[in-house]
């Protein structure tokens, strides 16, 4: 499933592929590159907070820890 994200900051718009309807976790704009921490439910965004560069890591790693332990 493809999901669109419109940046607050730049305006721009860009696609996340999700296999589940719902996501919480970093995202990255990749037109001005500013970081989020956003929530989709059933494909649409319920919300967007700017995140420093420590939070957006510490948050990709605990995708990664998720991804991990749901494949097992």
């Amino acid at each position: 499933m493809l999901c669109k994200i419109k940046c607050p900051d730049c305006s721009s718009e860009g696609t996340i592929s999700l296999l589940e309807t719902t996501y919480d976790g970093p995202y990255k704009c990749w037109k001005c590159r500013n970081l989020y921490a956003i929530e989709l439910k059933n494909g649409a965004l319920q919300s967007c907070k700017p995140l420093s560069q420590e939070e957006f890591e510490r948050l990709q790693e605990i995708d990664a820890l998720r991804k991990k332990f749901r494949k097992q």
